[in-house]
């Protein structure tokens, strides 16, 4: 099992270095809440495992502060929740104050929530490098090749 490693989460995100805006106790909490959106079971298939899934997690580590971070500043400035996430400012107006926003490119939610900031951009663009080629399921070793056991073609 993966554990969170914060020297190693400082090293990669420095600007995530100061211990007293950012305590390691809170970035173990969002370590915890990454392993709930990243799924790592102990398949030998998983392409997510050893290095490759302790950099997914501390991006989506990232993702997670770096929300918050935006979701704690609306509410100093009293903006209302969920004002400052993703999309492009399209329009604004200074008297009566209006913005107007258009939603990044995404095919769904999940998309737009790693558009928001952009460590989930950059793990949204490594899980679909990831992702390239699907998974197959099945019983026999030779269903993950494109020949049968003996050489054949299929």
């Amino acid at each position: 099992m993966t554990v969170y490693n914060d020297a190693l989460f400082r090293q990669q995100f420095p600007e995530f270095a100061d211990v007293a805006k950012y305590p390691e106790v809170r970035l173990s909490m969002y370590w915890t809440v990454a392993t709930m959106f990243v799924c790592s079971d102990s398949s030998p298939y998983n392409v997510l495992n050893g290095q490759r899934l302790v950099v997914i997690l501390n991006y989506v580590v990232a993702h997670l502060l770096t929300i918050g971070q935006q979701a704690e500043d609306a509410s100093k400035q009293g903006a209302a929740a969920g004002s400052t996430m993703g999309g492009f400012t399209t329009g604004a107006t200074i008297g009566e104050v209006t913005v107007s926003k258009m939603a990044p490119p995404a095919a769904d939610g999940w998309q737009w929530w790693l558009s928001s900031t952009p460590y989930g951009q950059a793990l949204w663009a490594m899980l679909e490098v990831l992702a390239v080629g699907g998974m197959s399921i099945g019983g026999l070793p030779e269903r993950e090749a494109f020949r049968k056991v003996g050489g054949v073609f299929w």
